[in-house]
């Protein structure tokens, strides 16, 4: 991507990417965005026993009080799985665990013994009381907020960013990313590929001037369990991976939120997508298992080589 200055850190198992558009308030930029990054960790990490994630499933089956971020972070899980109609529904958990990704995945095993998938309650067996910050989870349900907590962390932290910089930012976390302020000339420019970490097609750049854009995709957090491949995407439904008719999934959108949303019910809807994308104007990217993509809504043509 381009910009005046630029940083990394290590964030919620993958790499944070801060980029201000005037080099000497980066360092500024970047502090703010780890205090937001590093508070949703705490809050909703389901791989540290230390969370308040932790914490509210030691108490399932009651109603609980919970601090302002992880009711933010709920409400924002439950607000997709709405919009989805249930096909991105953090009540994944205990489906995630029985596919073997229950731990950080640096630390998953990558074979095993075959699993049993099972299908997720439901997002709506969970209660949110706003007058209260209350959140009342049922016995034997495990939430996981991993398909939108991270794009709300790079919302977040993208905002306290430009507030703390007062210039343009850019905050990206493992390529799910937030532009804000005003963009650096020639705007924010930004590789697309299946593997953030360096699988980027310099044909496939495109230009942000600002809101949101995250990609998902089924190439990177794989693993074997029985001799079945799997990977983090599950369909609520069936509990099980879902079938990869897309290899990777761009959208573009106001908030990294609404982007990461629309890119992860997209893996799970199949081929369904094309239309359900399209009905709400996203400019989207499409890859399929075979390479050939599908491009919606004005996403840009690839550049000739």
């Amino acid at each position: 991507m381009s910009a005046s200055g630029v940083t990394s850190f290590p964030a919620l198992g993958t790499t944070a990417t801060v980029a201000a558009t005037d080099v000497r308030s980066l360092d500024r930029a970047e502090r703010a965005a780890r205090l937001e990054v590093d508070a949703i960790d705490l809050a909703c990490s389901r791989f540290r026993d230390d969370s308040e994630l932790a914490r509210l499933e030691r108490s399932t089956g009651r109603w609980t009080v919970v601090t302002p971020l992880l009711f933010e972070a709920i409400e924002v899980a439950l607000g997709a799985a709405r919009a989805t109609d249930g096909a991105v529904d953090p009540t994944v958990g205990t489906a995630m665990r029985l596919n073997g990704y229950d731990r950080d995945f640096r630390s998953v095993a990558r074979s095993g013994p075959p699993v049993r998938s099972r299908p997720a309650p439901g997002w709506r067996v969970v209660g949110i009381d706003a007058s209260r910050c209350a959140v009342h989870v049922p016995e034997g349900v495990r939430l996981d907020l991993g398909a939108t907590a991270k794009a709300l962390a790079v919302d977040r932290a993208c905002a306290a960013a430009v507030r703390a910089a007062g210039c343009g930012v850019l905050v990206s976390i493992g390529g799910d990313l937030t532009a804000l302020g005003e963009p650096p000339p020639g705007l924010w420019r930004v590789s697309i590929g299946d593997d953030h970490a360096g699988g980027a097609d310099p044909a496939e750049t495109v230009g942000l001037s600002g809101g949101g854009l995250a990609s998902s995709g089924t190439t990177v957090r794989r693993w074997v369990r029985g001799g079945v491949p799997q990977h983090h995407v599950v369909d609520p439904r069936t509990g099980a991976p879902a079938p990869e008719v897309w290899r990777t999934v761009s959208v573009a959108a106001a908030r990294c939120v609404d982007a990461n949303t629309a890119t992860t019910a997209a893996i799970v809807l199949g081929e369904r997508a094309i239309g359900w994308i399209a009905s709400m104007g996203l400019p989207a990217r499409l890859v399929r298992r075979d390479g050939r993509v599908v491009r919606l809504c004005g996403w840009p043509e690839a550049r000739a080589a």
